[in-house]
């Protein structure tokens, strides 16, 4: 290695001659600091030893540095050196602290949304597909074409979920004020979806709080009590549901429907007081003809299973025959004669089944309802008004209130309830049946009168 007084004219005609990896020229006032050159590329270098071992660390390129600057340089690490203190190690604790910070800098920055969507994928299993559903409706783009129903928007494309434009800002900023602005402004649009967003946002933040990589960046009173009460609209209990003397309109009128599995549909719902999708979502596994059973998907406990009175059996035993019949060998399509393919044929595993439907099952029913309504001259009704008004009928048949709520899938609201009373299914069967047959007898629908069979008794001598 050569040793000269580094000069920057000295450093300039300093070169990698052609094919040597790399030279070095050493400065002979500052002991330490060399010029490492390789092809096409200059640098200063400081070189010493610790603990007998030789360490090399790299100052800078020298068009970087000037000479002054890497000369002080190589002197604070040779001080750094003298103390028993790597340089190198240093280097890479101040690299690693920097390189924290910048990540430190962006996960503040990203928006929310990144955060939201891994607390969607770590909580959806506790969730039934109505409330996944919601999250992900609420925090949407939009911007999609609307292919169903009336276009509602200048463009015909989606608009973004309530929440996306909190989403779309760093966690950091959605405080207070900011989430008191959004439901002033969304509230008065759509106030139902606000509310709910407002209860989704607020999990979400909980969530996020019990988080290490979140918790420097919540606001604890993003979402206080106050703000809902003073921006939100009180909620107010829906009173929709059938009185008695609406049933026989109801029935006359639903059951004319040209459609069986909507008729039907809206039948078992009344008359099973389940909810919407509980219904929708019966597949023929869950019917038990033999034991009068259905098994109920519950979005509260998992599943219950309630009793399958007499007409609701008959309704799906028509279904079950429409759905084991196999479609006939030819068909009309578009005036032509058209062979069906038999052989690719095979029943739907849906109770409520659709040919029309993605899914396979029925999903709209509140079309054929709503004109069922309208003909029979009966205020407007909603799809769970009949599951509430399963419960208020109930009272005239004067079931017990823990009966009704066991075969609606309410939770117990009291420590006997919940601790004890165990009811068998028999027990159920005896009072559903009494409300159906109450139901019908209102409605004016003859009922099939089954006998109780009975044991025969014989004297024994």
């Amino acid at each position: 290695m050569q040793r000269e007084r580094l000069t920057p004219e000295r450093i300039r005609r300093f070169t990698c001659p052609e094919g040597t990896k790399q030279v070095f020229l050493l400065d002979s006032e500052a002991p330490r600091l060399a010029v490492r050159a390789t092809a096409g590329a200059k640098s200063y270098i400081f070189e010493s030893k610790l603990n007998r071992q030789t360490i090399r660390v790299t100052i800078g390129d020298v068009r970087a540095w000037n000479l002054d600057g890497a000369r002080a340089e190589a002197r604070r690490l040779q001080t750094e050196i003298d103390q028993g203190n790597d340089p190198r190690e240093q280097k890479r604790e101040r690299i690693a602290a920097a390189e924290a910070r910048r990540e430190e800098e962006r996960r503040t920055e990203e928006p929310a949304l990144v955060a939201w969507e891994a607390y969607i994928e770590a909580r959806r299993p506790k969730w039934g597909e109505r409330s996944y559903q919601d999250h992900l409706n609420l925090s949407k783009a939009g911007g999609e074409t609307i292919t169903r129903g009336r276009k509602t928007t200048k463009d015909g494309k989606t608009q973004p979920g309530a929440l996306r434009p909190l989403l779309a800002l760093p966690l950091s900023r959605i405080d207070a004020k900011t989430v008191r602005a959004f439901l002033k402004d969304d509230a008065a649009k759509r106030p139902t979806q606000a509310a709910l967003a407002f209860r989704l946002l607020r999990a979400f933040l909980n969530w996020c709080a019990d988080r290490p990589e979140y918790q420097g960046q919540i606001h604890a009173d993003a979402c206080a009590g106050r703000i809902a009460r003073d921006e939100l609209p009180k909620r107010q209990a829906k009173q929709d549901a059938l009185e008695r003397e609406m049933l026989r309109p109801w029935f006359e009128h639903v059951r004319a429907i040209p459609n069986p599995v909507q008729a039907a549909y809206l039948q078992v719902a009344l008359l099973t007081g389940a909810r919407r999708e509980e219904v929708a979502e019966m597949r023929w596994t869950d019917v038990d003809f033999r034991w009068s059973k259905i098994i109920i998907r519950d979005k509260v406990e998992g599943e219950r299973t309630i009793p399958l009175t007499p007409y609701v059996a008959g309704l799906l035993q028509d279904l079950k025959r429409r759905n084991d019949t196999p479609p006939p060998e030819h068909r009309i399509l578009h005036g032509k004669r058209t062979r069906n393919d038999l052989d690719a044929w095979e029943p739907s595993p849906w109770v409520f089944a659709s040919k029309t439907a993605a899914s396979g099952r029925l999903q709209e029913p509140r079309i054929a309802h709503n004109r069922a309504l309208r003909d029979a001259g009966l205020p407007p009704l909603t799809i769970h008004g009949l599951r509430r008004s399963f419960g208020s009928l109930s009272e005239w048949c004067e079931v017990p209130a823990g009966i009704v709520a066991q075969i609606q899938g309410h939770k117990p609201s009291a420590t006997a309830e919940k601790h004890y009373r165990v009811r068998p299914i028999d027990l159920l069967r005896q009072w559903h049946t009494k409300i159906e047959a109450w139901i019908l007898e209102q409605a004016g629908i003859e009922q099939a009168h089954q006998e109780e069979t009975a044991p025969a008794l014989r004297v024994v001598a």
